[in-house]
């Protein structure tokens, strides 16, 4: 059988590795009770280790374990399926749409260190020509301001910046523990506590400035979790009340819809000659009414009726700043 496809699973091996390097003697008995395999499976795996890997095992019999015969400054590199070594490459074409230098570059190299010389064959510039990610308008993020705020979160420290709220003037001074970081309709949002407010606030790094990682350090709530903190939101921004959204499509609409996930919560029900009505669950209507006027005349708001308020408002001084304006051409 092809080892590419047999190997036993890497993280396994890699805790029998760094059990060696702590010359903690293990056997496949102990590993079994630590790990929750059977010894048998831990006995394939430390002949792969010695076998395959090349790695220098031997068994002490006075201590009934084993250990490294002579010093192992790195783990060798394991081969990878075309398949497996293919999806590495498309995950780093997509990350690629980020220009952060912080995340781009050391995942080029992972790659390259992966896909190394142990792999027989690497994807060609045909294969990799085949597929490709095209955001729209994706975030330039400041690159220093991005590699603070990712080491206050490694490093579980406080974070003090300043910050300007949508549409405001002026900046204001704030002072959080960092939870989570996630882009999110190709923007860049920071989950955290905010100390002063005494609760989790969301910020676009477009909007902070002047961060600083503090020497503060602070437990993380256990129980945070971002897709629950945003499961009412369309996007990124929450609100407080519960809406029962229904949106009506057209024909041409609806297939651009069909297939597509929109929202954790959403119904999507066909109706007859084409049309579609898209349900969804939110607490708050800002973003979904910028969606809803995006799709112009192919889009018709059946509830709720605060929704239905908001866009003829905004239709209506649309109508009166456009009756104005004279282009010529």
């Amino acid at each position: 059988m092809n080892s590419r496809h047999s190997r036993p699973p890497l993280d396994r091996i890699l805790k029998i590795h760094e059990r060696l390097q702590a010359r903690a003697y293990p056997n496949c008995v102990s590993l079994a009770a630590e790990m929750e395999f059977s010894a048998l499976t831990l006995k394939r795996d430390i002949m792969f280790m010695k076998e395959r890997l090349k790695l220098p095992l031997e068994y002490d019999g006075r201590r009934h374990g084993y250990y490294y015969a002579r010093p192992v400054d790195r783990f060798p590199e394991t081969a990878l399926s075309e398949a497996e070594l293919f999806s590495l490459r498309v995950a780093e074409k997509a990350i690629s749409q980020y220009r952060v230098t912080s995340f781009q570059r050391p995942f080029r190299m992972a790659c390259r260190k992966l896909s190394g010389p142990s792999n027989e064959r690497e994807p060609g510039p045909a294969d990799l020509a085949a597929l490709s990610f095209r955001p729209l308008a994706p975030e330039a993020a400041d690159q220093h301001s991005f590699e603070i705020v990712t080491r206050a979160l490694r490093e579980g420290r406080g974070l003090r910046f300043c910050y300007r709220n949508l549409g405001a003037g002026m900046a204001q001074k704030r002072h959080v523990h960092p939870y989570h970081l996630a882009c999110i309709e190709n923007h860049w949002y920071l989950f955290a506590h905010d100390v002063k407010r005494q609760a989790i606030r969301t910020f676009a790094l477009a909007r902070l400035s002047s961060p600083s990682v503090s020497d503060e350090r602070f437990a993380p709530a256990v129980d945070f979790n971002p897709d629950e903190y945003l499961r009412g939101s369309f996007t990124v921004m929450r609100g407080g009340v519960d809406y029962e959204v229904a949106l009506q499509f057209d024909r041409w609409a609806a297939d651009l819809l069909r297939g597509r996930q929109w929202h954790t919560s959403q119904r999507f029900l066909e109706l007859p000659g084409g049309a579609a009505v898209l349900q969804m669950r939110l607490n708050g209507l800002e973003e979904v009414e910028r969606w809803v006027l995006g799709w112009g005349a192919h889009a018709t708001v059946l509830r709720p009726k605060a929704l239905l308020e908001r866009i003829r408002k905004t239709a209506a001084e649309l109508v009166e700043r456009y009756r104005a304006v004279d282009i010529e051409g």
